[in-house]
């Protein structure tokens, strides 16, 4: 699909995406890349974000490296120069990166390595998240801690890893939230707490580090069709009941957020920090919608 932005808006950025190469992180970083940013994916495994560098890459003719938490930082510093001496000016390089964003250790290698590879780092996109479906009376402290480690804590460590670059640049925090609490959406507890304190992360460190030229804001996406959330967690039987609930009648499409994200990450949102963009086709104040 052609893009609805300027071409090249992005050209020069530098993008650190945690959430792996698939659904709504993995369309954000494509669509970072289309937009002329250089992109680093995190995710645990290397074999979930291969098939999205590759695309990305193979789109400029670039040859894909990767960097495994095993190496050291050292060494993945000169593989990664050894692969790949020189940026393509044009951008839209993508480069797979293996770490947990709750070690933050890990969190640390992996922004030496993209440093490393690309010598700078301007946006980060915090999109690492678990998701299942448990009632609160059956939801045990280790499924809810586990869901707040990944959503919270792992934009947290992330934040904190890349503070020093994002001050330096005077880059963009973009974090991935959700519409779940604002309703009290039966079964997702953990989600939605976890979510809540996204939000409040947001605005917090869109107060302490504004002054340091860093903004940061979120996008907070609704009932989007065509990812695995909405496959795994949502009955085909409540898709249509859902679907009528969204005023402008349809779902959200990972498009929708693409566009969204490379808006908060240009500059053409250069006075815009601190705010959580709910992208849901209004979907969460019509809740108690009554036909």
């Amino acid at each position: 699909m052609e893009s609805v932005f300027r071409s090249r808006i992005l050209q020069g950025r530098i993008a650190f995406v945690t959430g792996g190469g698939t659904g709504i992180t993995g369309g954000v970083a494509r669509a970072l890349a289309e937009a002329g940013a250089n992109v680093a994916l995190v995710s645990r495994s290397l074999e979930h974000l291969e098939p999205a560098v590759k695309s990305i890459n193979d789109a400029h003719s670039i040859r894909s490296p990767t960097v495994s938490e095993g190496n050291s930082e050292d060494r993945a510093m000169r593989d990664l120069r050894a692969e790949m001496p020189a940026l393509q000016s044009t951008g839209g390089e993508a480069l797979a990166v293996a770490a947990d964003v709750r070690n933050p250790e890990e969190v640390e290698r992996a922004i030496a390595a993209t440093v490393a590879r690309f010598g700078k780092i301007d946006i980060v996109v915090n999109g690492a998240a678990g998701n299942f479906l448990c009632a609160a009376e059956e939801l045990s402290p280790n499924g809810f801690g586990t869901v707040v480690d990944i959503d919270l804590k792992g934009t947290f460590n992330v934040c904190r890893a890349a503070f020093s670059q994002l001050k330096e640049n005077r880059g963009q925090i973009l974090n991935i939230s959700a519409t779940l609490h604002y309703l009290g959406t039966p079964m997702q507890l953990h989600v939605s707490a976890a979510k809540a304190g996204v939000d409040a992360l947001t605005r917090n460190l869109a107060v302490e580090w504004g002054r340091y030229g860093i903004r940061t804001n979120a996008i907070a996406p609704g009932p989007i069709e065509d990812t695995e959330g909405m496959k795994r967690l949502v009955p085909e039987a409540i898709k249509e009941k859902l679907r009528k609930r969204i005023p402008m009648g349809r779902f959200g499409l990972i498009r929708d957020i693409e566009n969204a994200a490379v808006f908060l990450c240009s500059d053409a949102a250069s006075f815009i920090n601190g705010e959580v963009l709910v992208v849901d086709g209004g979907q969460w104040m019509a809740g108690n919608r009554l036909g």
